[in-house]
């Protein structure tokens, strides 16, 4: 296939397989300019599968920066009514959210990080009601990969522009298993996703331990009646989704207060237009009480200063060494791509959704069951070659989980 058919499958793989689109439902796309061609390729699927409406939100990174650069804080911090209103109005009407990824990842390496930290933390607490509804899966939401220039130069720097752009497409698309039938393709990856889920969730347990020469040496314990997941999510009403295209993880929630150790990146993390390489957290009771990082110190104290529960673990989620994206030897420099290579942990706030029973509990009660809150929610990659993960089970037998790097079973 050209370039523009496979767009048009990659297109139609977001809404058939991603959102799931249903009659009569709206659909919110929020797309970098230069994703332009995919987001109306999008919106074209998703009327021709039944959506009532798509409203798409752009954005660019060259006003993004100059904003950064010029406008005043109390402008940088303030969310206006009508954009809050537009989001509740969305997520009231059932909508798919689907999300293109494709920021430069050195964008804001440039801005005050004081100045970035404290825009963050003002518009978090401003959109505190989307990312709620959005982690426990209240509407369908997907986020995938749109190459822009400078995005494809920062992975390709060797190669000129216009190469750079058609080999991170062609990247895209390979991870994104966009074939000529995707959605068979996607059912049978999920399968075997969600088989593994399964395995985990019924194995119980309540604890796994984290080794690799890197030094990580890191336990991790989980909530009682913890549930492990795959890619795939469904909402209230049980419409199903896919949360990222790609996605290669089986996911849990961590207990709050329940990670002891210290863990190693071990790939870099792009972060708000800032990159943090080699660096290392260590955890007592839950939250971290030392830290280094090599490069981006300054951009990792402000993200754990964000609130208590930046300090702790929201999500452990498992991925093969040897999997299609980590096969590839690449670094992106994007998280939906970089965590789907190796097993990742998160700061910030839980996905409730993973705890068997959690629409009865309130947010102070989550809380107290060991469910993380915050304003953020930031992956960061642990995996090896060498990574080693042994669970323990309530009844305290140890299974191996993972071995060389890979599972185990």
């Amino acid at each position: 296939m050209n370039l523009k058919k496979r767009l048009d499958a990659y297109a139609e793989t977001l809404i058939k397989v991603g959102i799931q689109i249903k009659e009569g439902q709206p659909l919110v796309i929020r797309s970098p300019i230069e994703g332009r061609e995919l987001a109306v390729l999008s919106a074209k699927h998703a009327y021709l599968n039944g959506a009532s409406d798509v409203h798409i939100i752009w954005s660019d990174d060259d006003l993004t920066l100059m904003r950064y650069k010029h406008a005043p804080q109390e402008v940088l911090n303030n969310v206006p009514e009508y954009q809050k209103e537009m989001f509740r109005y969305y997520l009231d009407q059932g909508a798919g959210f689907l999300s293109f990824t494709g920021t430069d990842p050195d964008l804001l390496k440039s801005v005050d990080p004081k100045v970035l930290q404290a825009t963050i933390m003002n518009r978090s607490k401003a959109m505190e009601f989307y990312s709620e509804a959005m982690m426990s899966d209240k509407n369908p939401w997907t986020v995938a990969g749109v190459a822009t220039k400078a995005w494809a130069k920062k992975v390709y720097p060797e190669l000129q522009e216009e190469e750079a752009i058609e080999k991170l497409w062609d990247a895209i698309f390979d991870m994104s298993r966009v074939t000529e039938n995707s959605v068979k393709t996607w059912k049978e990856h999920m399968d075997r996703v969600n088989s593994l889920a399964k395995k985990m969730t019924d194995y119980k347990f309540k604890s796994l331990h984290y080794r690799n020469s890197l030094g990580t040496d890191l336990v991790v314990e989980l909530p009682k009646n913890h549930l492990w997941a795959g890619g795939g999510s469904t909402t209230p009403d049980g419409s199903p989704f896919v949360a990222n295209i790609p996605t290669e993880e089986v996911f849990t929630l961590p207990h709050a207060s329940g990670v002891n150790g210290i863990v190693y990146a071990s790939m870099p993390l792009a972060y708000n237009g800032n990159v943090i390489d080699k660096f290392y957290l260590r955890f007592e009771n839950g939250s971290v009480v030392d830290y280094d990082a090599e490069t981006g110190k300054d951009t990792l104290k402000h993200l754990l200063e964000t609130d208590d529960g930046a300090k702790r673990l929201g999500e452990v989620a498992l991925v093969p060494y040897d999997s299609p994206i980590s096969n590839r030897n690449q670094l992106f420099y994007n998280t939906l791509f970089d965590e789907n290579a190796s097993c990742h942990l998160a700061l910030g706030r839980a996905y409730p959704t993973c705890l068997e029973g959690a629409d009865a509990y309130s947010k102070e009660e989550l809380e107290g069951l060991g469910v993380n809150d915050s304003l953020v929610h930031v992956d960061f990659m642990v995996g090896s070659k060498d990574m080693s993960i042994v669970g323990k089970t309530e009844e305290g037998q140890e299974i191996v989980v993972f071995k060389d790097g890979n599972w185990a079973f």
